[in-house]
């Protein structure tokens, strides 16, 4: 007689059905995580992002209205430049950041809100340590779903003193930011004044290089022909060829260099591409004087270094930093201290089985991570490092500042000498030129002769726009290596291009800027671009 044996299957229970389930979610969490591949751009993405950039680099931009001036042209690059609005941008953030390390040393407020559930009742037994007897039934003090929540004010006394040293260090970070943008703006306006001198050279001589290069080949043209007919001897039209040849290679030289020049201005007051505007053509008449900063003796090498030093946003950039590394060695002295936090709530419970389900807390707690006692001096090496390197790079660019004063200085006085021998080689030609002319009227002198010395006259009247164009660098170079602002401190890129455009002019005019003091003998004599001697007293 055999024996059957039963074996009953129970159904798997809510806890391991729960267990199951998490299980199952958890994998599909995973497996959507390993799922994430790099997706490249669309075409169709591609082209609306580009769209969306070049329309928003040129937007909301103050038209061009009529010709600008090299004060204008200055207002707009402060204004529009791109690179200018990063280091603004740059400084906001700084800012930003500085206001939300203010809100690091105010103490915490936390409110929680905490709810925890089950099946059946956690319970709970007392046994006796003496007997080993079970003394009471299974009891709970606990519902199966409770809601807890606190409101709780604390402070931490260390966590105020770090955070106090680092809205300081952040503090420094802002004037960081500003000595930056301080830099890029006069960089900006160095660049702006060079851009703007060569586009009025390209503005005013470009279309007679064009005119006179038809008319050299008309000349060559008829000098190859008259060489093949052999009306006169070889080397004579030869010898004009090349004379011509050579005078046109230059003329072409500098019109390269004067080509890209209206771009160059129109790239740096960030205008749109193929924007049509003209610059004002201040005269050729303009007397330049000596370098004069006021109140400064351009001679005084000591006095000029010492301006530098000050005001080179190199230097300070530098000075801020050290300051800051100084913070972070008082950083690391709080951070070997105790902490001591002070805390203050009120807690209510949803479980009725609490006596008192809300009541108010209080309370302190003192502790010491003991390891940073041992590595504080660790922190202070580093911190004297970082200070000692920070020394060094000073010293390195006072240095470097020292030489650029002194370069700028000659390079200054070179390019004046520079464009006094342009100026009185100008003067010579242009009388060559009227007697070349003057002859050919009279017929005493051929075509070709007069287009050679028209040719001359051209190249004469480049090489002196651009020898006042590099003067008008070397000035702007003056005062960048001295780190004086070429904008006032409130002058700010809210104001119009025609406001901020005035306040320059005004500003540049107490420097004794030649354009600038023309400008304003425009406006006291009433003759349009007047030499300065002509308004004197």
């Amino acid at each position: 007689m055999s024996k059957t044996t039963t074996v009953t299957l129970n159904p798997p229970s809510a806890v391991a059905r729960r267990t199951r389930t998490s299980h199952a979610v958890l994998l599909a969490l995973l497996l959507a995580g390993c799922s994430v591949q790099p997706k490249a751009f669309d075409a169709n993405e591609n082209q609306a992002r580009s769209a969306d950039l070049v329309v928003r680099a040129n937007a909301d931009q103050e038209p061009v209205t009529g010709p600008i001036d090299l004060y204008e042209a200055m207002a707009r690059a402060i204004k529009y430049n791109l690179d200018g609005r990063v280091e603004l941008m740059n400084l906001a953030l700084a800012q930003r950041e500085l206001d939300l390390s203010r809100y690091d040393m105010l103490p915490k407020l936390v409110a929680t809100v905490d709810y925890g559930g089950r099946d059946n009742y956690s319970g709970g037994i007392s046994k006796s340590l003496l007997t080993g007897q079970t003394s009471l039934e299974p009891s709970t003090s606990s519902e199966k779903n409770v809601v807890q929540s606190d409101l709780t004010l604390s402070w931490d006394v260390l966590d105020f003193g770090l955070s106090y040293v680092r809205a300081k260090q952040a503090a420094d970070r802002v004037s960081i930011a500003d000595e930056r943008k301080r830099k890029v703006i006069n960089r900006l306006i160095e660049d702006v004044r060079t851009a703007y001198w060569r586009a009025v050279s390209a503005e005013r001589l470009l279309t007679q290089i064009q005119e006179l290069e038809r008319a050299t080949q008309t000349a060559l043209d008829q000098s190859e022909r008259q060489e093949k007919v052999g009306l006169s001897a070889p080397l004579g039209p030869l010898s004009y060829q090349r004379e011509l040849l050579s005078i046109r290679r230059d003329a072409q030289s500098l019109g390269r260099e004067l080509g890209v020049a209206k771009q160059q201005l129109a790239a740096l007051m960030n205008l749109a591409p193929n924007t049509p505007y003209t610059v004002a053509l201040p005269s050729q008449s303009i007397q330049w004087r000596n370098l004069d900063i006021p109140g400064v003796d351009g001679n005084n090498s000591a006095a000029l270094l010492k301006i530098a030093i000050e005001n080179r946003p190199e230097l300070r950039e530098v000075a801020y930093q050290l300051r800051s590394n100084d913070q972070e060695s008082t950083a690391a002295y709080l951070r070997s201290l105790p902490s001591l936090r002070l805390f203050f709530g009120a807690d209510y419970s949803t479980n009725d089985f609490l006596w008192n389900n809300n009541w108010v807390g209080w309370g302190a707690r003192a502790s010491w991570n003991l390891l940073n006692v041992f590595r504080l001096p660790a922190d202070q090496e580093q911190v004297k490092a970082a200070g000692q390197l920070l020394d060094q790079r000073q010293l390195a660019l006072t240095t470097a500042v020292a030489t650029q004063v002194e370069v700028s200085r000659a390079r200054y006085a070179l390019r004046l000498e520079e464009l006094k021998t342009a100026q009185r080689y100008n003067d010579v030609q242009g009388r060559i030129g009227q007697q070349i002319d003057a002859g050919y009227k009279a017929e005493k002198l051929s075509r070709q002769t007069q287009i050679r010395e028209q040719m001359n006259t051209l190249v004469s009247n480049v090489r002196y726009d651009l020898a006042l164009a590099d003067l008008q660098n070397a000035y702007a170079n003056v005062y960048a290596s001295l780190g004086i602002d070429p904008v006032e401190a409130d002058m700010s890129s809210t104001q119009s291009v025609s406001e901020l455009a005035g306040r320059l002019r005004t500003m540049w005019s107490k420097r004794n800027d030649a354009v600038a003091v023309s400008a304003r003998d425009v406006a006291r004599c009433g003759a349009p671009w007047q030499p300065t001697a002509a308004c004197a007293g």
